[in-house]
């Protein structure tokens, strides 16, 4: 039995012809039914190629190509062989190297396709209309855009410019290659265009993320009176979602029912996705809800949209359910929305065992998906964690760079993500705007305030970035952590700019801390202008009269809230314990364990008292009663997830929690005690950024 590659010493064609060729007559005049119908396995095809050697039918040219189809094409891993028999070939026409290319192309070896290409070309084998797709294709898939301009010519010199067919692949190498522009242009050139041309250039759109060309194109043939169909919608409904355009979705969507549909299960799936990305998660749920059958692709489209809509709790559910429910093994996409909703929730186990389950399933760590991990490990304080995975990805763009950066800056390592910064300029990756955030962000916690001025400039200068309104905000963070605040208030009376509520805010921040009662003032008053002022605003002009022994302003500004009926926005605290999100609010009593809770509370302020702490009645709701005030700072929703932790986490455990508010005096003050009497690190991520307590003090040095 012939196996593999032909001996060298084997040839399959004799030097002289045949006067005749000897028949089997079991062997069919028919042989492409016998050969690429009845064959299915390699040993097959080995049998039928010892009757083809011994009867001389390989000698037949249509016979041969049979042959090589079905190595080629029909049979998995039988290339090396196909690759043989054509060898043998004395002068292969055009049919044969169609075949081999094609073969080529299709089973992932389209370098070895351009190659054969240029061999058909030296031996002077014109190419036909069946040559041209499959090269085209093996272009396309290699983004070999010279040689797919090369093809191009070769076909328009050989006639065949107006194949629609050729047009087609065309089209779709040059979307391919980033060129969409040109891809249109063939586009608009073709004399008559069926829907494959139609969907070819909605796939070039699509693949360039040109989303607005989706949709107007998409009118463009309604207008036209061509008919789409379910490959068409597919492409405009992703384009509905990315835009927003719920209108244009909701018309497919009575297409799709109108026409009976509904059981397309790819459409429906891209119909759910509209709808999430929409922001209309429910009746994207209740379409979910309704299909009879869903793929791990419509399982993902689901749970991102929930993690989308920042309904993070209900990704997790949704994802426990697939779990359960479902025959399909989550993928790629389905584990970075899932870490994304663990990073909102800081749900540190659940994401963790995201992270394994990568891991156990040998999922490559693709820049998404690393990225993805990075992000979580940083929003959940795991700093050395998203370091790990930096460290073990291949391949790194720049939004994995600025992930990191963003990640140890947040935690209260300045330099350490300036390292970083400098360490991804030294292998040429180009910092984007988002990148200098990060980086300037850096500079504020490391209290760099020349380093940080240095790279603002250096934005327009090196980088050709103009200053966003954040990167002001910035560099007024910049120098009012180190105390710069008459510098900081003069930066902001000069941007170029309108500065907005944030940047007087931000300064606020720092008058508060640096007790500058004037600025303050005047930062307060800008707020005002610019947007009505929130209870935070509010709260830290009182702080800064506070500080200052300014009670009576302190207890005005207070008065102004009530009388205005601003209310203090409730805090709000997450805690995970074995796998399940804690909420906490404020003075909470909802929680099933709240009793221990409560009782857990009171022992915990009696031990950090006898530690120093002393409560802030500043920071009690409101409308507390002044006997009731210290009471009702110690049921802060931090306080009572803290204590929570205390009861359900071993002793030395690290505790985290996430805060929808800025973390409030009264509760830093408590929480560094809490590290000290307790032995535990705490890990807090509010509003704004990441506290880690340990030993009694705090990585934000105060300072927030």
């Amino acid at each position: 039995m012939h196996s593999g590659k032909l001996p060298c010493t084997l040839s399959v064609f004799p030097a002289k012809p045949l006067a005749a060729v000897t028949a089997i007559p079991q062997f069919p005049e028919n042989s492409r039914a016998l050969i690429l119908e009845q064959c299915k396995t390699t040993k097959d095809i080995n049998q039928i190629h010892a009757h083809l050697l011994k009867t001389r039918l390989v000698l037949n040219p249509a016979v041969a190509e049979n042959l090589l189809e079905s190595t080629a094409i029909l049979l998995p891993s039988s290339m090396d062989y196909a690759l043989s028999i054509f060898g043998e070939m004395e002068e292969p026409d055009s049919s044969a190297y169609n075949i081999i290319i094609r073969g080529l192309t299709y089973k992932q070896s389209p370098h070895e396709a351009v190659l054969m290409f240029r061999k058909m070309l030296e031996s002077s084998v014109e190419p036909n209309e069946f040559t041209f797709p499959s090269i085209l294709k093996a272009c396309s898939r290699l983004r070999a855009l010279r040689e797919g301009e090369q093809v191009h010519a070769h076909f328009v010199k050989c006639g065949f410019g107006s194949n629609g067919y050729v047009e087609n692949t065309l089209i779709h190498m040059y979307a391919n290659c980033g060129r969409v522009e040109v891809a249109r242009r063939v586009f608009d050139a073709m004399l008559t265009r069926d829907v494959v041309a139609w969907n070819s250039m909605f796939a070039g759109y699509t693949k360039g993320e040109c989303w607005g060309e989706v949709s107007k194109l998409f009118c463009r043939m309604r207008e036209s009176g061509v008919c789409f169909d379910e490959v068409t919608m597919i492409s405009v409904l992703t384009a509905c979602g990315r835009l927003a355009d719920l209108e244009l979705g909701e018309w497919i969507s009575e297409h799709i029912e109108a026409n009976g549909l509904q059981k397309n299960l790819p459409l429906m799936t891209s119909l759910v996705d509209m709808y999430a990305k929409c922001g209309e998660v429910d009746t994207a749920r209740r379409l979910f809800d309704q299909m009879g059958q869903r793929d791990v692709v419509a399982w993902s489209a689901m749970i991102s949209g929930y993690s989308q809509a920042n309904r993070c709790r209900e990704a997790l559910d949704l994802f426990h359910e697939m779990q359960q429910r479902a025959i399909v093994e989550p993928n790629e996409v389905t584990m970075v929305s899932v870490l994304d909703a663990c990073a909102v929730l800081g749900a540190f186990n659940t994401g963790k065992w995201a992270h394994s389950y990568i891991k156990k399933k040998k999922m490559k760590l693709t820049v998404n998906l690393g990225t993805a991990l990075i992000d979580f490990y940083a929003k959940c304080g795991s700093v050395d964690s998203s370091i790990e995975v930096f460290t073990n990805m291949d391949t790194k763009n720049v939004y994995t760079w600025t992930a990191l950066i963003q990640s140890l800056a947040s935690n209260g390592q300045g330099k350490r993500a300036l390292d970083f910064f400098y360490m991804m300029r030294g292998k040429n990756i180009e910092p984007n705007d988002v990148t200098f955030i990060a980086a300037l962000a850096a500079c504020s916690h490391a209290g760099l305030v020349d380093e940080g001025r240095s790279l603002f400039f250096s934005m327009t200068k090196d980088f050709g970035i103009e200053p966003r309104i954040e990167h002001y905000g910035c560099m007024v963070d910049i120098l009012g952590r180190m105390g710069l605040i008459e510098e900081a208030y003069q930066f902001i009376k000069n941007m170029p700019i309108q500065p907005n509520a944030v940047v007087w805010r931000t300064l606020l921040a720092s008058c508060r801390v640096h007790k500058n009662v004037e600025i303050g003032e005047a930062s307060f008053r800008h707020i005002t202008i610019l947007e009505p002022a929130h209870s935070g605003d509010y709260i830290l002009l009182s702080n800064i009269y506070a500080v200052i022994g300014r009670r009576e302003d302190a207890l005005r500004v207070r008065s102004q809230m009530r009388q205005q009926r601003i209310k203090k926005a409730p805090g709000c605290s997450l805690i995970e314990i074995d796998g399940v999100v804690h909420e906490f609010l404020t003075e909470d009593d909802g929680h099933l364990d709240f009793k221990e809770i409560y009782s857990t509370i009171e022992d915990m302020m009696k031990q950090i008292k006898s530690a120093g702490y002393e409560p802030n009645p500043a920071d009690a709701r409101l409308d507390a009663e002044e006997d009731y005030q210290e009471a009702s700072v110690s049921h802060h929703s931090e306080k009572l997830a803290i204590a929570f932790g205390l009861i359900r986490t071993p002793p030395g455990t690290t505790i985290r929690i996430s805060k929808n508010l800025r973390v409030c005096t009264d509760c830093h003050n408590a929480t560094k005690i809490i590290s000290r009497v307790y032995n535990r690190e705490i890990i807090v991520r509010d509003r704004n950024r990441f506290h880690h307590f340990k030993d009694g003090s705090c990585s934000c040095n105060d300072y927030w």
